[in-house]
């Protein structure tokens, strides 16, 4: 075969681009790895732990990092994302848009620049609440380990304050995109999933109310390289809430909204109550839930944290959830579908659990691929393959083994050539 026809593009590199990559590459073909982000790793880089044995993720993607350094046959670009795709199976030519980074090779990761940068910007990476430097790393254990800089906010050769810090001549800000072109044998979606957009869901109070905050923000919260270094805090005034409320489906299963289940929340609040009482063991958990769906192994995972002292769960689907604006408090109604009663619960703190809704739903693909009705891909049969929550929504380990299958799908697309 020639080398256009052993190489495998994987659009995504998050833990399924990553192990589909990591997987083919080892089989002995290339592998090139397209990732919008600054960063490999996606969502899972964003975790504090693993469900059912709250391990943190970081052990298992240092593993995956150590997998790619040394093997020629993977090829990365961050920043980066596909323009255009013509060809067909076993020839296809992938035009690839990569914007500068202004930070080359020769950065050593030393700190200088962020010491001298004036500017600061959201941090993305905790979700908007904490800040970084124009010129940042994005996270402690970031692959590449390089720093960055946000030009949307840097003030550019009229300060250049980083470019006189640097020691390593490691900092470009005449750094100009560039496009690069590959042929490749058979292409990976990896393009993973977005939280949805909770502002979106009127009754639940998202931007409107301080202290209603949602699952991705949670999993921030609690991370020790998170904005709070590992505290729960409430937005509104960084007291540790004494209650939470967790409403479940919060614009999954709705017409209006995402109309699938994403099958990991559930899972990810139990992980979530385990956190909040980890730290406070007297703190109040009240679980608002339409059904609980915990398949397999994960069954006892839910009977051990629902038996936990000071949780309880509340079968009913919220209604509402209004703030008391001197105290920062949160009253959610909702009615109790086993007895019928309407509940009204004071709490601290509230947790909306927002579905996976995946990349490719609002954003056009490069070519032409079926998608269900909320926006999952349909592998094309042949030479694209769909993997992860780009396919459907599941947990990590489900994403692992899918990975590993895709891989082996595109591999045999192109030796059935």
């Amino acid at each position: 075969m020639s080398e256009q026809e052993k190489t495998i593009l994987v659009v995504g590199g998050g833990i399924s681009g990553m192990t589909t990559a990591i997987e083919a590459a080892e089989a002995g073909y290339k592998t090139v790895i397209v990732e919008k982000s600054t960063y490999l790793g996606g969502r899972v880089a964003q975790m504090n732990k693993y469900f059912p044995k709250l391990c943190p993720p970081y052990c298992g993607m240092e593993i995956n990092f150590r997998r790619i350094r040394p093997n020629r046959n993977i090829r990365c670009y961050t920043q980066a994302q596909v323009d255009k795709v013509s060809g067909s199976d076993g020839a296809y030519k992938v035009s690839v848009k990569v914007q500068p980074r202004y930070v080359n090779s020769k950065c050593t990761a030393c700190g200088k620049c962020v010491e001298a940068c004036p500017v600061d910007r959201p941090n993305d990476f905790n979700l908007g609440m904490s800040t970084t430097k124009a010129v940042y790393l994005p996270h402690e254990m970031a692959f590449p380990m390089r720093y960055a800089i946000d030009m949307s906010v840097c003030k550019g050769t009229a300060c250049a304050k980083c470019v006189a810090a640097c020691a390593y001549n490691a900092i470009d800000l005449e750094m100009k995109p560039e496009t690069v072109e590959i042929e490749a044998g058979a292409i990976v979606m990896a393009t993973g999933w977005n939280p949805y957009d909770a502002s979106k869901i009127d009754n639940l109070g998202f931007g409107k109310h301080k202290n209603v905050i949602t699952n991705v923000m949670m999993e921030r919260l609690a991370a020790a390289n998170g904005p709070t270094g590992g505290k729960i805090q409430r937005p509104s005034d960084g007291k540790e809430p004494e209650s939470i409320a967790f409403v479940q489906c919060a614009g999954s299963r709705d017409e209006n909204h995402l109309a699938h289940c994403s099958s990991v929340c559930c899972l990810a609040t139990f992980k979530h109550i385990a956190y909040l009482h980890e730290l406070n063991p007297n703190a109040q958990a009240y679980m608002f839930y339409i059904d609980l769906r915990a398949q397999g192994k994960y069954e006892k995972f839910v009977q051990t944290i629902s038996a936990q002292p000071n949780t309880t769960l509340i079968k009913g689907k919220v209604a509402e959830i209004t703030e008391d604006p001197a105290t920062g408090k949160l009253t959610v109604t909702a009615e109790n579908a086993v007895t019928g009663e309407k509940v009204h619960q004071t709490v601290d703190l509230v947790v909306l659990a927002t579905g996976m809704d995946p990349t490719a739903r609002e954003n056009k693909l490069p070519v032409s691929l079926k998608q269900d009705i909320s926006g999952f891909i349909a592998s094309n049969g042949n030479g694209i393959v769909a993997t992860g929550v780009a396919k459907q929504p599941t947990d990590v380990a489900s994403c692992t083994l899918d990975a590993t299958g895709a891989a082996l799908k595109a591999i045999q697309s192109i030796v059935r050539r």
